[in-house]
């Protein structure tokens, strides 16, 4: 194995000619090895690449940030306040999709489930003019989101008196937040309702999720399914590490029907990583890949305290490569809710310590399977949906640097044909 980590996943092999050196790296000042690589890893790469979902967008690089990295210069200056350049282009492509669909299969209402703030809601209600209903369990997040809704308001308004030349088409409605957890293995009433000031009768609803968590997603696929009021889907998940088992993978009978189906936490926790982000921290090598290690030394110190200790959640540790190891540890435990003064075998930590470019390199093995994991589980989803008769596609509409889960599952009861190629486009 290679003694430096750098430039592992998504390099470029080739032959230097004559004197047997392989070239790894896309331009000068990249690493030259004295091997070939196993052709069973160099097979798996292929693999896994070659089966995985593509996670390239129809469009480059979002030409909305070259002017300004922060400020999307897709969306007006009311509509990026408070929100990050990552949000700003999520809610910004997601919205016009959802807007899209909207027009194509005649919905008179949006559902955001699992809205958090509602820079999505906002945007699709005040910005797109769609009538939009915001569900949210947590009090705290629909509070402030009402609090946003009205400071949106009043920027909206003070924006038009300073330039006349801005028409308001329409009344802006603000979306209806709803404080409301959703069972996904329950019918949730709430979520069919028609807002008072839209049709009562004959009401088609669509069901939109901006990487809802975990068996969230499952539960907007079940309602989709099961509701004859939900007439399209745009659907983008996250957190599959989350889901139930049974219940929220896998759904669809072919899944189910493979040898070896079964994805256990470590795979699905993994395919939640960002992939290029990734890439990118290996390139530069930095000291920050130093936190694989420290962590994995943190775990084999909690399981010999509490051997029946699995999973901990252990919150982010600031500047960790500034840390040494065993302060790293002890901060780790203290927020684990174990005793930071217990003894540490030093020795022992620092033996951990010498193999950081292994841990680095075993890291970087299972995110090359990243992909492929999260490509079997919304592969599931799209099936589940195609074996009940629906129509469904996946499209890829974030770019992946800005949002790793890029892929938004669309569905429909009735085909759309081409007009599902129109979804991922960029308005001009």
């Amino acid at each position: 194995m290679a003694q430096s980590h750098k430039g592992f996943l998504g390099c470029q092999l080739a032959h230097s000619g004559c004197n047997g050196t392989i070239h790894w790296g896309p331009g000068p000042g990249y690493l030259r090895y004295r091997s070939v690589w196993p052709l069973t890893l160099l097979a798996l790469k292929s693999t896994a690449y070659a089966l995985a979902f593509t996670r390239t967008p129809g469009f480059q690089t979002p030409s909305e940030f070259l002017e300004n990295p922060s400020q999307s210069s897709r969306l007006t200056a009311p509509f990026r306040k408070h929100v990050r350049p990552k949000k700003q282009h999520e809610i910004r492509r997601l919205g016009e999709l959802v807007k899209k669909l909207s027009d194509l299969t005649g919905c008179t209402q949006v559902v955001d489930v699992g809205s958090g703030q509602g820079h999505l809601s906002r945007f699709m209600s005040l910005g797109l003019g769609l009538m939009v209903k915001s569900i949210e369990g947590d009090q705290r997040l629909v509070e402030r989101a009402q609090r946003l809704d009205q400071e949106l308001l009043q920027a909206l308004e003070k924006e038009e008196k300073r330039n006349p030349q801005v028409v308001q088409t329409g009344p802006r409605h603000s979306p209806h937040h709803v404080v409301r957890w959703v069972d996904p293995m329950a019918l949730c009433e709430e979520l069919l309702l028609p807002l008072e000031n839209s049709p009562q009768s004959g009401a088609r609803l669509l069901l939109t999720g901006l990487h809802a968590c975990g068996d969230l997603s499952v539960a907007l696929l079940r309602h989709f399914c099961c509701c004859p009021e939900v007439a399209a889907l745009a659907s983008v998940g996250c957190c599959y590490m989350k889901l139930s088992d049974p219940g929220g993978y896998p759904l669809s009978q072919w899944v189910a029907g493979l040898p070896g189906y079964e994805l256990p936490y470590r795979l699905r926790e993994g395919a939640c990583h960002a992939l290029e982000e990734y890439a990118e921290r290996l390139q530069k090598a930095g000291p920050g890949l130093r936190t694989h290690c420290y962590r994995a030394a943190l775990e084999t110190v909690i399981r010999h305290a509490r051997p029946e200790l699995r999973r901990p959640g252990v919150q982010g540790i600031p500047r960790v490569h500034e840390l040494k190891i065993e302060e790293y540890v002890q901060r780790g435990l203290q927020r684990v809710g174990l005793d930071p003064q217990l003894p540490l075998n030093l020795a022992a930590l620092r033996a951990h310590q010498a193999q950081e470019n292994r841990v680095v390199a075993f890291f970087s093995l299972a995110l090359l399977l990243a992909p492929l994991v999260e490509t079997l589980i919304l592969l599931d989803r799209l099936l589940y949906l195609q074996e009940q008769g629906f129509h469904a596609e996946l499209l890829p509409i974030f770019s992946p640097e800005l949002s790793p889960r890029n892929l938004v599952l669309v569905a429909t009861k009735r085909p759309l044909g081409e007009a599902f190629c129109v979804l991922e486009t960029e308005d001009s």
